[in-house]
């Protein structure tokens, strides 16, 4: 008995295992690796659509394309921009249709600031005497998608051509001659088109069409004496009352006549 107490101890040791645990302390490192070359990517494809013609893209592209040999017309050249460089590219590529848009975009706001000159000019001559601001009472002017529409209308009491002609009156005459140095501050050609208000009573020949018409090609006439090219004359029309300006159709405020400054591209 005295053996068996003198005996060491037997010592079992049991190992502690975890299932799929571990340490990740560095798991994040890789993720934002991977994000920042995910970045670096993308900026990289941004650049080379800003940096690359049309036919550079497809060459890319083509290059790219396992199933394309990168040879093929559509690549532009042998190298992978299609022999251009890049940096070079503004001066060699031709005129792209996105180019030709942009051109046309900068030529209208051209326009268009030129027709607002000619709207300020028109407006400051109001002041230089009473006969002029009686004048201009009967003028007005904006700027739309077909050109500078100068506007000639009646005022009660105080029309533009004699009653149901197609004469001046001493107003128009002065204001023709106003607007004619308007009209040669610039170089787009000109259409006139008249409007006159409703009748109460269906005559037997309506005056309506005539006299609109007859009113547009008095003021043609009346350009043409204030030194107006002919040849910048695109159309002389008449609308009778088809096209109000007041709702009240026997207004009188729709016998006008609309002097339009077209653009350049109409």
């Amino acid at each position: 008995m005295s053996r068996q107490n003198n005996a060491a101890p037997i010592i079992i040791k049991r190992k502690k295992i975890v299932k799929g645990g571990g340490h990740h302390g560095g798991a994040w490192k890789v993720a934002y690796a991977d994000f920042v070359t995910a970045m670096m990517a993308f900026f990289l494809m941004m650049w080379l659509l800003g940096a690359t013609t049309e036919s550079q893209r497809r060459g890319l592209a083509d290059y790219f394309n396992p199933s394309i040999p990168v040879h093929r017309i559509s690549s532009g050249g042998e190298g992978m921009f299609g022999g251009t460089d890049v940096e070079t590219r503004t001066q060699a590529a031709p005129a792209r249709p996105e180019d030709e848009a942009t051109e046309s975009g900068t030529d209208t706001r051209a326009e268009t600031a030129s027709f607002e000159e000619l709207q300020e000019h028109l407006n400051g001559l109001g002041g230089e005497s009473a006969l002029m601001d009686q004048a201009l009472r009967h003028v007005v002017t904006r700027v739309t998608d077909e050109g500078l529409v100068i506007e000639l209308f009646d005022l009660p009491g105080a029309p533009l051509f004699i009653t149901d002609t197609d004469l001046p009156e001493p107003v128009l005459e002065q204001i023709i001659i106003v607007t004619s140095q308007i009209f040669s501050m610039v170089v787009n050609r000109l259409s006139i088109e008249g409007h006159t208000r409703s009748y109460t009573v269906v005559q037997a020949n309506d005056p309506r069409w005539q006299l609109s018409t007859a009113r547009a090609d008095r003021v043609r006439r009346l350009l043409d004496a204030a030194g107006l090219d002919p040849a910048r004359l695109a159309r002389v029309t008449g609308h009778a009352d088809r096209r109000p300006a007041d709702p009240n159709p026997m207004s009188v405020r729709n016998n006008r006549l609309e002097l339009i400054l077209l653009r350049q591209q109409s």
